[in-house]
């Protein structure tokens, strides 16, 4: 992993824990644009009582306004789980160029895991990935998060 994906997945990480503080699922992410963090976001389902306030989509909204172009040109997102397809779609929409990723999600990822939307030959954009960047640390706090739910309900 390089020096510079582990920073900016520590960011996410930062994010993910807001969530997790806030009792939403602990995601997060960062998105930078020449080296800079342009939109950073978790997840506020709960909080918004939207369904579509995953934190990439957040982020999106933030670094689009950021660079005033819904385009997302040269931009890279780093998030704490595999997005899912809502999230991966909107990647593509928005041309960002790279997702780097930590955690797999085998029930919902759309980079491979379930589907793979952010590689789909048939879309007229696709992004470099890089799955696993502080894989543990990002798997270990959702697992903590539910392992949590999951006594309280028993």
């Amino acid at each position: 992993m390089q020096k510079l994906d582990a920073f900016y997945m520590a960011e996410a990480l930062k994010e993910a824990q807001k969530a997790f503080e806030a009792d939403e699922v602990p995601v997060g992410a960062v998105i930078v644009h020449e080296g800079k963090v342009i939109g950073r976001a978790h997840n506020q389902i709960k909080l918004l009582k939207d369904p579509t306030a995953h934190a990439e989509m957040i982020a999106l909204t933030q670094a689009a306004s950021h660079l005033g172009n819904e385009r997302l040109l040269n931009t890279t997102i780093y998030t704490t789980i595999e997005p899912c397809p809502m999230c991966a779609g909107a990647l593509v929409l928005a041309r960002v160029k790279r997702l780097v990723y930590g955690a797999k999600d085998p029930k919902a990822g759309a980079s491979g895991s379930v589907v793979n939307i952010t590689r789909h030959r048939k879309l007229n954009h696709r992004l470099q990935v890089t799955a696993g960047a502080r894989e543990e640390a990002c798997a270990s706090l959702l697992k903590e998060f539910f392992r949590a739910k999951r006594k309280a309900t028993t």
